[in-house]
């Protein structure tokens, strides 16, 4: 019975931490999510401006 108890508390534990680094993993998912979602904005805007510049091919940059 004694051996139950321990294998139900230690697994308890394991419960409890793999909580743990879910919320924390939850909690970046959310930041990172965020940080995308403003880049987009960046970039889309960037791009509405007619300053997105993409070099295609072997196509010289302006500043050469």
């Amino acid at each position: 019975m004694q051996e139950l108890e321990e294998q139900i508390a230690h697994l308890m534990r394991t419960v409890d931490d793999l909580s743990d680094i879910v919320a924390r993993q939850e909690g970046e998912i959310a930041i990172l999510t965020r940080r995308v979602q403003l880049l987009m904005e960046r970039e889309g805007a960037r791009e509405a401006q007619g300053g997105g510049g993409i070099v295609v091919g072997d196509e010289r940059p302006p500043h050469y």
